[in-house]
């Protein structure tokens, strides 16, 4: 009888060391949420991204990655990873409006002239301030738009002027500027912009050039006037729910810190990339490129400036201080000198010439 039962707890233990182990060796299992197409550069990067980290995980993680906002479309990403809906996700900040009030700051027309100087600006400033409004969120990586610019479906756009009465697409603090150059701006989602310009509901976009063929408007817009020198982005971001950061062991830590290590350079020269094919995208559908003279663009700059004031007064209104906010802006323009000459040395393809 004293061997049966010690047979039983034998065997007893033994499945439950086999079922502990097979629990053991069950993949942490990870949503990744992204709106762009999934035929986009950008989505084809972040798709190679999530296969990375699954494989150089050996099995520990297995992140399902959802491009194209059939998860969760661009301005419900943020709640939606907040909450748990998706684990990762890939959005920027003016879809959710007042909810990163600090990072919106990268919105502002502060003379980013591209997505590469941008991506590492926007990581630095994330690195040195830290901004509070993150704290539902492991932010993996920031990353900039090239510099927005105005794009019309048929009138030539060569003066401020010319914006006057026009119905331009512009969200965020990106359609305050639309405003403060003289237009009406129109928070349309990205997914619905193709047709709002084929319908006529909107005259143009301000946006960067990469829209042009990643979103297929080259084919209906004719004119971009390259406005660039004022320097408006969007900010991106690609965020990780806290909670789920937090579960995750110190080694898996690490390999998504690895390889987003990686992706920065990646993803910063991806946008120089694609501004570029938008550009030639146009082109090769009959449409033109309008450069204005120093003299018009500082026209431009300068009608911008209350943007920058605006943010100032919101910000202020929110408990910080002018003083914050003016070394926000300044440590931003600093970092700006130093990655366009980073981007110089190492003889980085651009989109403009500066």
């Amino acid at each position: 009888m004293m061997r049966r039962v010690s047979l039983f707890v034998v065997i007893v233990s033994f499945l439950l060391t086999m079922y502990s182990g097979a629990r053991a060796a069950e993949p942490i299992k990870l949503k990744f949420a992204n709106f762009f197409p999934p035929t986009h550069k950008n989505a084809v990067l972040f798709d190679q991204y999530s296969q990375e980290i699954n494989k150089k995980s050996n099995g520990k993680i297995e992140i399902s990655y959802y491009a194209g906002g059939t998860l969760l479309t661009a301005p419900k990403i943020a709640a939606g990873v907040a909450t748990g809906i998706a684990d990762i996700g890939l959005s920027h900040c003016a879809y959710s409006r007042g909810r990163f009030p600090v990072m919106e700051i990268m919105e502002l027309p502060l003379g980013f002239p591209n997505g590469w100087v941008g991506t590492f600006v926007s990581n630095d400033f994330y690195d040195k301030f830290k901004p509070k409004e993150w704290e539902q969120f492991h932010p993996l990586l920031f990353g900039t738009s090239p510099a927005n610019v105005l794009q019309t479906l048929n009138k030539q756009v060569k003066t401020l002027d010319d914006l006057k009465g026009l119905k331009i697409r512009g969200t965020g603090r990106v359609g305050d500027l639309v405003k403060a150059l003289g237009a009406t701006p129109m928070p349309i989602e990205m997914v619905d912009l193709y047709e709002s310009l084929r319908r006529g509901v909107l005259d143009g976009n301000m946006g960067p050039m990469e829209q042009l063929k990643g979103f297929k408007i080259g084919e209906l817009e004719k004119y971009v006037t390259a406005c660039w020198k004022v320097g408006s982005v969007f900010s991106f971001y690609v965020a990780m729910n806290k909670r789920k950061w937090d579960a995750l062991p110190p080694d898996m830590k690490k390999l998504f810190d690895d390889v987003t290590n990686e992706y920065k350079p990646k993803w910063a020269l991806a946008w120089n990339e694609i501004d570029i094919e938008g550009r030639e995208f146009l082109q090769s559908n009959g449409g033109q490129v309008l450069n204005i003279s120093d003299a018009e663009s500082a026209k431009w700059i300068k009608a911008s400036e209350p943007v920058v004031v605006d943010f100032k007064k919101d910000l202020v209104s929110k408990g910080y201080t002018a003083k914050e906010v003016d070394s926000w802006i300044a440590f931003i323009k600093e970092r700006i000198d130093y990655w366009k000459g980073q981007e110089k040395a190492q003889k980085i393809p651009t989109p403009y010439q500066y």
